[in-house]
């Protein structure tokens, strides 16, 4: 095993996570990549289960937001500061969501829009972030309609996260309940979501996340009901997407109960990672250049239960995993070589974490 040699960073990370207002639910440590420590920055309280976050590291900007609680029409989306060198958080935003409950949260590549999802809800919102980078009212909002063919997972449509293609261009929602990933063109001067094309996945699927290939003509969906991953080849001038490849996540003589949560590429674009919610691991695959083709390389345990969310450092150095049912954050080490993980015995303790997100320190 060889690391590779490189700057080490400094990074504030910031961890959301399920929890009532009265009670801590967006965390901020530092992570040290040269010792591969977290160090404890601060928590804040008042907000209802901030599951996800977005950060426009330019601007130094953290975007989230809070659930409906009873009485309440409509969740709240919330625009912090970052103070770059400490990592506290200052609010200077909030704006109704249009519905009570989000479930992802993400930012076209200009910075000019924010994309939201209700997984409850059905809806897929659109909102402009105004001069100063707070979210603004809603521009648009789309509702799916359908179903598919698991009873109780997908009697409606389930939108579970959003995302915006390399050229800024396209939008991608994959919708859990309809075993489809929606794509949009995004009219960013009228502030619409203009409906583009759909793209069938095997039925009881359920895609959940997904993730561009950093450099070449792939994208990835990783699917919660099937426990799969599906590759694509991506057209980004016609925003169409084309299956090459599905993949199972598990190992072959699995047989507990498993779902996936959350998918990533390595920065140098040679390997994927994906969250086994069951069989509490990371598996990890290496990217065929030439095809896009996913090969296994590893199950990783998380040491935990239930890895709701995990993220690479920028650096593609470290992978942070939180294990939302057993309230903990443990930290891997990346061979990049090899691209497998390894343990370092650091971790923490935060309830029910669900995201995991870094900010360069500095």
């Amino acid at each position: 095993m060889r690391w590779e040699m490189q700057q080490m960073s400094k990074y504030i990370t910031y961890f959301g996570s399920y929890a009532d207002k009265q009670s801590p639910s967006l965390y901020a440590y530092e992570f040290d990549e040269a010792t591969g420590r977290l160090t404890f920055i601060e928590s804040l309280s008042g907000l209802k289960d901030p599951t996800f976050i977005a950060i426009d590291e330019a601007r130094q900007l953290l975007y989230t937001y809070s659930q409906a609680v009873a009485g309440e029409a409509s969740g709240t989306g919330l625009t912090y500061k970052i103070d770059p060198v400490s990592g506290k958080l200052s609010g200077i935003g909030e704006q109704p969501t249009s519905e009570p409950a989000a479930t992802h949260i993400n930012l076209d590549h200009a910075k000019r829009q924010a994309l939201m999802v209700s997984y409850g809800g059905g809806t897929v919102s659109l909102f402009p972030l105004q001069e100063d980078g707070t979210i603004g009212p809603v521009a648009d909002k789309v509702h799916h309609q359908g179903k598919s063919v698991v009873q109780g997972r997908q009697d409606s449509a389930h939108p579970h996260s959003i995302y915006t293609d390399p050229s800024d261009q396209f939008v991608i929602v994959p919708d859990l309940g309809l075993d489809k990933l929606i794509v949009y063109r995004l009219d960013r001067d009228n502030g619409k979501l203009q409906p583009h094309d759909e793209v069938a996945v095997a039925p009881g699927s359920g895609p959940r996340h997904f993730a561009f290939h950093p450099a070449l003509p792939y994208a990835y969906v990783i699917q919660e009901l099937s426990s799969t991953v599906t590759a694509f080849t991506y057209d980004r001038q016609n925003g169409k997407l084309t299956e090459i490849q599905s993949i199972t996540t598990l190992p072959a003589d699995f047989e507990g109960t498993s779902s996936t949560a959350e998918v990533q590429i390595s920065p140098c674009g040679s390997y994927l990672y994906g969250s086994n919610r069951g069989h509490d691991s990371i598996v990890v695959f290496s990217i065929d250049k030439d095809s896009g083709k996913l090969s296994l390389v590893q199950h990783q345990s998380t040491l935990g239960q239930h890895p709701r969310h995990f993220s690479l450092t920028p650096s593609g150095s470290y992978l942070l995993a939180a294990n939302k049912d057993s309230n903990s954050v443990h930290v891997f080490r990346v061979d990049k070589e090899s691209g497998k993980l390894h343990t370092t015995g650091e971790h923490i303790s935060i309830a029910q974490p669900t995201c995991v997100r870094f900010f360069k320190q500095g």
